[in-house]
C-alpha cells in the first residue's frame, strides 16, 4: 500500500467511514507477529531487540503498571470503521526540498509556527512550498491539548501540497495506534503480561486527553488506519520507531505498510495491542556494541543509507532524563545523529518543554 498526497478531508466527505533500553516499564508479553513469517536474522540483517533484552518489553516512557481491569466489553461489537477508503495512490510526486516532522503530540501551536518558520504554511496555516516534500514521522496526538487540530492541520495540508505539485505524507505512530484502539475496543480486555489490560487504560495513562476523543470522527480514524508504517526518500529510511520490530511484517517496505494495513481491518483487539506494543519498543540503535549493526541490517534489508525516526525524545535517547515524563526543560537545538551516522533522531521532546522539530534532508553537518 502506497500512501497518496491527497490525504485531504475532501476525500472523506462522501465514503461515511538495546535491543530494548533503560527505562521499560509497562511488560506486555511475548511478540505473536500477525504478519508474514520472519525468517531468522543473518549476519546482514539486525538482531531484534526482544531477542536479547533482559528487561521486561513494553512500553517504556511510564514507570507504572497497567491497571488491571475485570470485565467490561467496551465495543468489541464494533464493525470495522475502515470501510471503502480510497487506495492512497502517489503520482507525480514533487522533486522539491523534502523536510521531515518529528513527533508532534498535540501541540498545534507549535507546529504551526514551526511550519511557519520553515517557509511551509503561510499565514492561513495555508500550503506555501510549492513542490516540497513534508514527511510526518507520526505520534500526532495525546498528551498536548490539541491532536485533532493536529490531524486535521495535516490532512489540509496533504490536499493542498498535491495540489502545488508538492507532498505532505504521514507514517504510523504508536500513538495512533493506541487513539485507535481506544476507539474501537474502549475496555475491552486484552492479553497482557502485566495483567488484563484494555487500550482505553492504556490510553488515558500515556497522554490521553479527554477532549480529543470527543471530537474524534470516523473519518480521523479512517484517516490513521491507512498511514503507511515506513517509507524511503532520497535514501532516508523513514519510521516512527527506532526499533526493529518492523521485520516482524515483511523484508520489503510494501510489505510491511500492507501488512498492518491488513491487521488494523481486521478489527482484532489483541492483533491491534500486540501491534501497538511493538511500535513501542524503542532504543534498537543506541546501544553501542548492537545499535550500529542494528541499524546496518535494517538499512540492509529495507534499502537507505540512514534511518530517520521519531519516537524516542532526543533527551531520554541520550540518557539526559529517565523518562518521557519527567519535567524537564531540556536544550535540543537540533536533530541527534548517532550509530555512526546511521540514525537520526527527530523527537526534540515538544512534551517536555524540547523543540517540535521540521528538519530539511540531507542534514548538514
Amino acid at each position: 500500500m502506497t500512501q497518496g498526497a491527497g490525504q485531504g478531508p475532501d476525500m472523506w466527505q462522501n465514503s461515511g467511514a538495546t535491543g530494548q533500553g533503560a527505562g521499560s516499564g509497562d511488560a506486555y508479553g511475548p511478540p505473536v507477529p500477525p504478519g508474514p513469517p520472519v525468517h531468522p536474522p543473518t549476519a546482514s540483517t539486525p538482531v531484534r531487540e526482544d531477542e536479547h533484552a533482559d528487561e521486561p518489553e513494553g512500553y517504556t516512557p511510564t514507570q507504572r503498571d497497567l491497571p488491571v481491569i475485570n470485565s467490561g466489553n467496551g465495543d468489541a461489537g464494533r464493525e470495522p470503521t475502515l470501510v471503502d477508503v480510497p487506495a492512497q495512490v502517489t503520482s507525480n510526486e514533487g522533486e522539491g526540498p523534502l523536510f521531515v516532522v518529528g513527533d508532534v503530540h498535540g501541540y498545534l501551536d507549535e507546529l504551526r509556527a514551526a511550519l511557519h518558520d520553515a517557509g511551509i504554511i503561510d499565514a492561513q496555516d495555508n500550503w506555501a512550498a510549492g513542490d516540497t516534500r513534508l514527511w510526518f514521522l507520526g505520534d500526532f496526538t495525546d498528551r498536548g491539548p490539541d491532536g485533532i487540530g493536529v490531524i486535521e492541520l495535516v490532512m489540509n495540508l496533504s490536499a493542498q501540497a498535491a495540489a502545488a505539485g508538492g507532498y505532505c505524507k504521514a507514517l504510523m505512530g504508536n500513538h495512533e495506534l493506541l487513539l485507535i484502539g481506544a476507539k474501537r475496543f474502549g475496555d475491552t480486555p486484552v492479553n497482557s503480561s502485566a495483567g488484563t489490560a484494555s487500550f482505553q487504560a492504556a490510553w488515558l495513562l500515556n497522554g490521553g486527553q479527554r477532549a480529543d476523543m470527543e471530537r474524534l470522527q470516523d473519518h480521523h480514524i479512517q484517516w490513521m488506519s491507512r498511514l503507511d508504517a515506513m517509507a524511503l526518500a532520497d535514501g532516508h529510511l523513514l519510521l516512527h520507531s527506532d526499533a526493529t520490530c518492523y521485520l516482524d511484517y515483511g523484508t520489503t517496505i510494501e510489505a510491511v505498510n500492507d501488512a498492518i494495513t491488513v491487521a488494523l481491518q481486521r478489527n482484532d483487539a489483541d492483533e491491534t495491542w500486540d501491534l501497538f506494543r511493538k511500535f513501542t519498543k524503542r532504543f534498537a540503535f543506541r546501544d553501542d556494541e548492537t545499535g550500529t549493526e542494528s541499524a546496518r541490517g535494517l538499512l540492509s534489508v529495507f534499502g537507505g543509507d540512514r534511518i530517520v525516526h521519531g519516537h524516542s525524545p532526543i533527551p531520554y535517547l541520550l540518557g539526559e532524563v529517565g523518562s518521557e515524563e519527567e519535567d524537564a526543560a531540556p536544550d535540543v537545538t537540533g536533530p541527534h545523529v548517532y550509530a555512526d551516522g546511521l540514525a537520526l533522531a527527530m523527537d526534540g521532546g515538544v512534551t517536555m518543554a524540547g523543540k517540535l522539530l521540521v528538519t530539511q534532508l540531507p542534514l548538514t553537518e
